[in-house]
């Protein structure tokens, strides 16, 4: 996919813990580039780099040297109250494990992130667009493993998130479940030209993706633009 419009640049990330014999190297000099709209997949074994690397994308860890830009500007400058600026306004997280408030309904769930000053019904919005308004008053516990996976989705999107940062999303999912999510994040790449990331274990998910980058030991081993990405559909793992 022919793509110059970078919106997130990583240079020389390198996260250490500990130190002398003790000393883990999570990450050892990662660069890497995300282009807007973008499928971008990070794939790795677990102890890869892989989620440490989200975390540094999505503001919610520092490196311990080394850079991170989105759209030119480098988060690791940022003051307290910009950096939180960035993970609310600029990035949405979805998680393996949906991280949703038991005690709030669907709707009350996508509105902790939902910008109403700017769309007071962006949150129905978003659930129209993950085909949840029918659910919008139920609590999680009354949802499918599926259905909470959406609503953490349309969650992340009702920040007008730049760049939706994925961890796993389909590991606690069986796997037809799985697949419809991953249609879903395919779909809002595809027609909604949302950038997102999508960290996975799993060769067969990779090949959905725009650009895909192989992880071991905390460094890239291999990195390759996927001209004729695998639909969401056919995948099977």
């Amino acid at each position: 996919m022919e793509n110059n419009n970078v919106i997130l640049q990583v240079r020389g990330l390198r996260k250490t813990y500990g130190s002398g014999e003790n000393e883990v190297r999570a990450l050892d000099g990662v660069d890497l580039d995300i282009c807007e709209g973008q499928l971008f997949v990070i794939l790795g074994s677990s102890g890869s780099g892989k989620s440490t690397l989200l975390n540094m994308i999505g503001g919610m860890d520092a490196p311990s040297s080394g850079s991170i830009l989105f759209r030119g500007k480098e988060i690791g400058r940022f003051k307290d109250r910009e950096l939180t600026d960035y993970r609310k306004r600029c990035i949405g997280f979805v998680f393996q494990s949906f991280n949703l408030i038991g005690e709030l309904t669907v709707k009350e769930n996508v509105e902790l992130t939902a910008n109403t000053r700017k769309d007071p019904h962006i949150a129905d919005s978003m659930l129209e667009l993950m085909g949840l308004s029918e659910k919008k008053k139920k609590y999680p516990s009354q949802l499918s493993g599926g259905q909470q996976q959406r609503v953490a989705i349309a969650r992340a999107l009702a920040g007008d998130a730049d760049i939706l940062l994925c961890d796993e999303p389909t590991g606690a999912l069986d796997f037809e479940t799985g697949k419809q999510i991953l249609k879903q994040l395919e779909r809002l790449s595809r027609e909604y030209h949302k950038t997102v990331v999508i960290v996975t274990h799993t060769r067969e998910i990779a090949q959905m993706g725009d650009r895909v980058i192989n992880m071991k030991d905390g460094r890239i081993v291999s990195s390759y633009e996927n001209e004729d990405p695998v639909p969401a559909e056919r995948i099977d793992w």
